[in-house]
């Protein structure tokens, strides 16, 4: 995901888009553990998105 594209998006689509991003993680993860996880590079791709939702969140609360 592109910062452009967060920047755009309002506080409560940042939020949606935060708790989608969530909810796809414990997924990935609970696939990780059960031996059904393909691409394991997801993990950290997730991982690294939430941080962006988060950070653009704090620069536009701050």
């Amino acid at each position: 995901m592109k910062n452009n594209a967060l920047k755009d998006m309002t506080v409560d689509e940042l939020n949606a888009k935060g708790e989608e991003l969530q909810k796809e993680l414990f997924n990935i993860k609970f696939q990780l553990h059960t031996g059904r996880l393909e691409n394991t590079s997801k993990l950290g791709l997730l991982k690294k998105d939430i941080a962006r939702v988060k950070t653009i969140l704090r620069e536009k609360r701050g």
